[in-house]
């Protein structure tokens, strides 16, 4: 009987170790897995890479995890914003490291990682500083830069709803990165609103498969509600 339900946040990323390689899903708040965050933020690992769209905003979420000191690296491709004061904060004073990616790169490299591809040639940033100390090449007469794939040590995304074997189906755009990081982390951590019977997901709407999801957890306030 597979069953990959786990019974808390704090269970289901218990083992994040230090170091460890971490991708988030969410644009900005959409799709952002609070819950597991603030379970990880409670047993504080230090020296993370994290890989998201984005830095955080506010004092909450992503933020949160930055502001604990949990993260030595952030990849991603839109850091700084006008709520973003706890990324502008730490890396202004050195205590962050930042590697920018263009959105498109990004999303092609964590999907070249979920496919096992060894890189992808890509025309975005040849010529400009992110393109410096990597190969080029010259395909059909455009200039391309080579650039390797991202993977992860675990994934943290959101879902709507799941089965217990971890088939999940998105709330519209707060799908944008999960499927692609759930298929290139060795482990993803699925938070959802609802669990439901294995049946009662229609196979069209199923986005991330089971087979790519290791764990789910309901999310705090859902579980609460349903137990009431």
């Amino acid at each position: 009987m597979i069953n990959k339900s786990m019974p808390s946040t704090d269970a289901a990323v218990a083992d994040i170790h230090d170091g460890a390689t971490l991708m988030v899903g969410g644009f900005g708040p959409a799709g952002q897995p609070y819950a597991l965050l603030d379970a990880l933020i409670r047993r504080r690992p230090r020296e993370l890479t994290l890989i998201s769209n984005n830095a955080g905003n506010g004092d909450f979420g992503l933020a949160a995890l930055l502001k604990a000191g949990c993260v030595r690296k952030v990849i991603c491709s839109f850091p700084r914003q006008s709520d973003s004061w706890v990324f502008d904060d730490l890396y202004r004073r050195g205590e962050l490291e930042l590697e920018l990616i263009p959105q498109g790169n990004l999303a092609a490299r964590i999907q070249a990682g979920g496919a096992g591809l060894g890189g992808i040639y890509t025309p975005t940033g040849y010529g400009t500083l992110l393109a410096e100390n990597k190969e080029t090449r010259e395909i059909d007469g455009r200039q391309y830069v080579f650039e390797l794939p991202l993977k992860a040590d675990f994934a943290l995304i959101k879902a709507e709803r799941a089965d217990r074997w971890g088939n999940l189906v998105y709330n519209k755009t707060g799908r944008n990165f999960g499927p692609i990081m759930a298929m290139a982390a060795t482990c993803t951590i699925a938070e959802v609103n609802q669990q439901v019977a294995l049946g009662e997901l229609d196979p069209e709407t199923v986005i991330t498969p089971g087979i790519f999801v290791q764990r789910l957890v309901i999310s705090p306030a859902n579980a609460q509600q349903l137990s009431a």
